[in-house]
């Protein structure tokens, strides 16, 4: 059985809806993700985006593992250079605590412009500051004081995960990728080849992070009539599918995403798979038992009252099988 994923982003452009029926569905949401089995619920961050992008996922982290027992949360991803590690390091121990040692996380280097002129930080100095945040947040967690940057620092509590809690590194290039493998457990990418090198520099400083698993697109939704679905559902895929294609144009950065008007051609990419029952099993068995079944119920303000048929369908007709 592949790992069940339920993806969050909060996006709510003017058309979707409102942000407080956002946020309170996905915290429902969240509940039900976990009493149907589900493995994993994953928040992103993303600033100074007009449609509301989530800015503050340990904020919402918190009251989604407040409301929960099981089910671990990925923070996929947190852009560290945006922030002061230190900080990190303090609030991520404390919601350790919280969920009982239930969080893992992503950390990424950005790339888009606005994000890095809002907060005074510049993208030539990305790597340099992923390495320093990596290494400040996993000297912070021992729980005794340190020098950082010349100064005296300790961070307490300690997470309840020791040595730490999981560390993935996400990223386009090579370069992350031997970067992930001296100092994270592991390399979050869609690209296998990206992957394979994360996993070669891994092995040569020693160990064997193991086989690539496909991450999978992040969406997913199950219909008896994909193409009625597709019609009800294709303004909010068109907006987040153009919001990103739009910053990796800005960034000139390599990704999945692309501009796009056209909805058939965006059916025709994959991206958003809307499948039949049998379909989507079919779908969920390919990924394998290392891969990512996702779902993303509120997309771009997807009205909850539509994204919860999709889930019970989903509930009725796909997880039994899986």
């Amino acid at each position: 059985m592949p790992n069940l994923i339920m993806r969050f982003d909060m996006r709510n452009p003017d058309f979707g809806a409102s942000t407080q029926a956002l946020y309170d569905a996905a915290l429902d949401m969240a509940v039900w993700a976990e009493e149907q089995g589900f493995d994993i619920l994953q928040i992103s961050e993303h600033h100074c985006s007009s449609d509301g992008y989530l800015p503050s996922p340990i904020v919402l982290a918190s009251a989604m593992m407040a409301r929960t027992k099981r089910i671990r949360l990925r923070f996929s991803l947190i852009i560290l250079p945006l922030n002061n590690p230190l900080k990190l390091a303090e609030d991520l121990a404390v919601l350790d605590v919280i969920s009982n040692g239930r969080i893992e996380v992503v950390f990424g280097g950005g790339y888009v412009p606005e994000e890095f002129e809002m907060f005074g930080v510049d993208p030539k100095q990305r790597g340099a500051l992923m390495e320093e945040g990596i290494s400040t947040i996993t000297e912070a967690w021992r729980g005794k004081p340190f020098q950082y940057q010349g100064r005296k620092a300790l961070v307490l509590p300690r997470p309840v995960q020791q040595p730490r809690p999981p560390l993935w590194l996400g990223g386009s290039s090579k370069v992350a990728a031997r970067r992930a493998a001296r100092l994270a457990d592991n390399f979050y990418t869609p690209d296998e080849s990206l992957y394979k090198v994360f996993r070669e520099e891994a092995i040569k400083l020693g160990r064997d992070p193991g086989p690539w698993s496909d991450i999978g697109t992040g969406f997913l939704a199950v219909a008896d009539n994909p193409d009625s679905e597709w019609k009800r559902m294709a303004p909010f895929i068109l907006h987040e599918c153009n919001s990103y294609g739009r910053w990796q144009q800005k960034a000139g950065s390599d990704g999945q995403y692309i501009e796009i008007d056209d909805v058939r051609a965006l059916k025709n990419t994959d991206l958003y798979p809307i499948l039949r029952p049998e379909e989507a099993i079919a779908y969920a068995r390919e990924r394998g038992e290392q891969g990512n079944v996702c779902l993303h119920p509120l997309i771009s303000g997807f009205p909850p009252k539509y994204a919860w048929q999709q889930l019970h369908y989903f509930a009725e007709t796909v997880l039994p099988y899986i």
